[in-house]
Order: C-alpha cells, then structure tokens, then sequence
C-alpha cells in the first residue's frame, strides 16, 4: 500500500506542477503587446481548461453511488 502512496505523490507533485506552469503559458497569452485575439477566443480557451478540471475533479469524487441513481440495494 505505501508503493502506491508513494507513487501517487510522486506523480502528483510532478503534474500539478507541471500544470501549474502551463497555465502561467497561457496566461502570458494575455499580452496585448504580443498577441492578438478576441473574446470569444478567450472564452473557448477557459471554458475548455475548466471541463477539463471539472472532469478530473469528478474522478477523485469519493462517492461510489450517484445520488440520482434511482437504484440502491
């Protein structure tokens, strides 16, 4: 159990920040002086990264059963 432990924090730490840096990336998009875009553009950008959080989010739900299910045994 603790290889698994290990392994998750390992990997956790390396993601997260390597995520942490790409969304500094895309931030620096934001710089009028060197990009030009619309706000539309920028709209799809950020609702794309937060379905992406949102689904990653859903993943580490600890709930095993939906609320909406309509079935329990």
């Amino acid at each position: 159990m603790r290889d698994k432990r290990e392994r998750f924090l390992t990997l956790a730490e390396n993601r997260v920040n390597r995520l942490l840096k790409e969304i500094q990336l895309v931030g620096n998009l934001g710089n009028r002086a060197n990009y030009q875009y619309t706000a539309d553009e920028v709209r799809k950008i950020f609702v794309a990264i937060e379905t992406e959080i949102k689904t990653a989010r859903r993943r580490f739900d600890e709930r095993t059963d939906s609320a909406d299910s309509g079935f329990k045994l």
